[in-house]
């Protein structure tokens, strides 16, 4: 039982590791000489413009972010109601709460990722030397790790729901 908790444990980190890179790092869709993400323009990693209201479809980019953002709180709550849970429970419970939370941050990723996939050309149309230089560009690895956040969390959150607290 030690060694399932410790997967489960290791397994969870990851996830919420990978939420954070996918959030952060500028890598979401990028080309040569250009990086683009939820949050900023790069040409060359040194000049960078902030996404702003300035941009096509602000509204839908910043449902990306928030998405995102709530996905990866929604799993740190996650991982820290089941340490909780783990003293708290009597024997035989299962971690619903848990459960709950974590498919909610599953939730949350698979909509982030689902809005960019849908309207990535749509973000910068109005800037047109950022439209013309993103357009030879394709998803970058924080794209991937998002999609494989998403796939993460749903595991885990299958996992809290079939595991009962045992001895």
């Amino acid at each position: 039982m030690l060694m399932i908790l410790v997967f489960i444990i290791v397994f969870h980190i990851t996830s919420v590791a990978l939420l954070f890179i996918a959030t952060i790092d500028n890598a979401w869709w990028v080309g040569e000489g250009f990086s683009a993400d939820v949050w900023r323009v790069c040409l060359n990693s040194t000049n960078c413009t902030e996404v702003n209201d300035s941009f096509a479809d602000y509204p839908t980019l910043q449902a990306v972010q928030a998405s995102m953002i709530l996905s990866t709180v929604l799993s740190c709550i996650s991982f820290l109601l089941f340490l909780l849970q783990l003293f708290r429970l009597k024997q035989g419970e299962r971690f619903v709460l848990t459960s709950i939370i974590q498919l909610m941050s599953c939730l949350c990723v698979m909509i982030a990722a689902a809005i960019y996939t849908d309207r990535r050309q749509d973000f910068h149309q109005r800037n047109e030397w950022i439209y013309a230089l993103t357009q030879g560009g394709g998803f970058g690895y924080s794209f991937i790790l998002a999609w494989v956040a998403f796939a993460f969390t749903f595991l885990s959150g299958m996992m809290y729901l079939i595991l009962r607290k045992r001895k």
